[in-house]
């Protein structure tokens, strides 16, 4: 065991070596996460705000103006013109001036004095379905918040019996960055990882010291190991500025245990480290392993691991897959330590799958390392 550990320190310190002595890895190790973070925290947004609305007021009365006014200063619209008729919105619908069209018809104040069912119409541009159905949900808010008004002017200012109080929890703002940086650690760490590492044996393929490596006296794990523990030590430092970062620019909290954090990230960093070995190993060429690392990192730590689409949305095919992405176990202890702060007590089932992933791409990455030149 102590001729192993001397061995695997021996590796590791050749590899630090190696990474050290090469500036363009240090830079887009501790470089690109800052951008990444930078693009995702603020281009990746769910958030829908200010959506441009015309409005076609055919009452003109003192209700239909409050109306206006109410939807005019909710932060989910934003009305930019007054039209006349309704045949003039759908030009502008059809050249993006405007996302939505609100009428309210003559009899508006009327049917509200008279206590009556009104009506009024919104017309959305669905072409972007998600930001229509949110649009749709704040416009539906907003008639209700009316209605619950004018019930309470009916009945001489008493509230009514059964009111709605929501309180969101754990993401109170209900803001798109806390939501996605917590993910977006999973998804950088992966690219990166599998990047750096698929360039490591190759790079000693095409260098010729491999065969220094075989007439050295240790085991294939040694190897395997001492290769990954040094971008394993890069990954956590990664980490940290990822989550600094994102502390500091969007308020993300650490509510949980950080100690769970680097338990997992560490599990992951070995599952996509080993995934970036065995590329490099079976390519034996910078280039090859490079477009394939990039693929199978940047396609599943984005698509089929819970990042932006929920798996229980997926066809049953593409959840089976995304049972073997690492990502996906990361996203979900990420999201539960640092929005719900949660312990190893409730993510214990994702630290597991990731150990049986790790193992399993470990062993496979060691027999594949043959110590033979072909």
């Amino acid at each position: 065991m102590r001729r192993f550990l001397i061995r695997l320190a021996a590796l590791s310190e050749k590899e630090t070596l190696h990474m050290l002595r090469d500036p363009q890895v240090v830079y887009l190790a501790l470089g690109l996460p800052l951008v990444l973070v930078l693009l995702f925290g603020y281009a990746v947004s769910f958030d829908v705000e200010d959506v441009e609305i015309a409005v076609v007021d055919r009452d003109h009365s003192a209700e239909s103006r409050g109306f206006i006014q109410r939807l005019d200063e909710s932060d989910a619209f934003d009305i930019v013109v007054a039209l006349e008729t309704e045949a003039e919105v759908e030009p502008l619908l059809r050249r993006d001036e405007v996302k939505a069209a609100l009428v309210i018809p003559r009899g508006f104040a009327k049917s509200l004095l008279r206590g009556e069912e009104t009506r009024l119409q919104l017309m959305m541009d669905g072409a972007d379905g998600a930001t229509a159905r949110i649009a749709l949900a704040y416009a539906a808010a907003i008639g209700q918040a009316e209605t619950e008004d004018r019930m309470a002017d009916a009945i001489g200012g008493i509230e009514p019996p059964v009111q709605a109080r929501v309180r969101t929890w754990f993401n109170p703002r209900m803001e798109s960055a806390q939501f996605v940086v917590p993910g977006l650690v999973a998804v950088i760490l992966a690219v990166l990882a599998v990047l750096l590492s698929a360039l490591t044996v190759a790079r000693e393929w095409e260098r010729g010291s491999m065969e220094q490596l075989f007439a050295t006296p240790v085991d294939r794990l040694s190897v395997v190991l001492g290769k990954m523990l040094p971008y394993v030590a890069l990954g956590l430092l990664q980490f940290v500025l990822v989550l600094t970062l994102g502390a500091w620019l969007f308020d993300v909290p650490v509510r949980g245990n950080f100690v769970v954090l680097v338990v997992a990230v560490t599990l992951f960093l070995v599952c996509v480290l080993g995934q970036g070995l065995f590329i490099s190993m079976v390519t034996k060429s910078q280039q090859v392993a490079t477009q394939i690392g990039a693929v199978s990192a940047i396609l599943p730590s984005l698509i089929l691991s819970g990042f932006l689409f929920p798996i229980e949305n997926m066809p049953p095919l593409l959840q089976m897959i995304a049972r073997v992405v690492p990502a996906r176990y990361l996203i979900v202890t990420m999201r539960a330590v640092l929005l719900q702060g949660r312990g190893f007590e409730q993510v214990w089932p994702s630290l597991l799958s990731l150990v049986a992933i790790g193992a399993v791409i470990v062993g496979v990455t060691t027999m594949k390392f043959e110590r033979r030149l072909d």
